[in-house]
């Protein structure tokens, strides 16, 4: 009931994942790392349309590298919820890698070797809200509506 059944769905779930995602994680990450002025965040704004691109992008990229790292976290006879919490650090532990990065380069309008000399400092802390966010916000909310979704399906079905 809280997995896409059809590729329209899984549209929608990605729509939704990423939108509120790149919302909130990429402020997140630049008030951090700029300070929590409203100019900053002013700044985001003009560059999360650029982000959201990348993210879908890298959605599609990353789907195969996240689907193996879940199968090596879970096992046959694992709970959904297990099976979640694997896919959703799986994905966002490759998306991260690659964002860290490349939203880097994008944020500011410049490919630098800036990133990759700091990754291994912004990383963890990237990751983290990334985890956090996907976790307890962006997931739960693309499933909530994809639950309520369903449900009015079976509804239409059954009357």
């Amino acid at each position: 009931m809280k997995l896409p059944r059809n590729k329209r769905e899984m549209a929608l779930f990605m729509a939704i994942v990423s939108i509120t995602s790149v919302n909130i994680i990429a402020p997140l990450i630049t008030f951090f790392e700029l300070g929590f002025h409203f100019s900053v965040w002013l700044n985001v704004l003009r560059v999360i349309p650029f982000i959201w691109m990348s993210v879908i992008i890298l959605v599609l990229v990353t789907y195969q590298p996240a689907k193996w790292l879940t199968s090596k976290i879970v096992s046959e006879g694992d709970s959904f919820r297990a099976f979640l919490c694997a896919n959703t650090f799986a994905s966002v532990f490759c998306m991260s890698i690659f964002l860290t990065v490349i939203g880097s380069w994008i944020g500011n309008r410049s490919i630098s070797w800036d990133p990759l000399r700091l990754f291994f400092y912004k990383w963890p802390r990237n990751f983290t809200i990334s985890l956090g966010v996907e976790a307890l916000i962006a997931q739960p909310f693309a499933r909530a509506i994809l639950f309520n979704l369903h449900q009015k399906q079976e509804e239409k079905v059954a009357a």
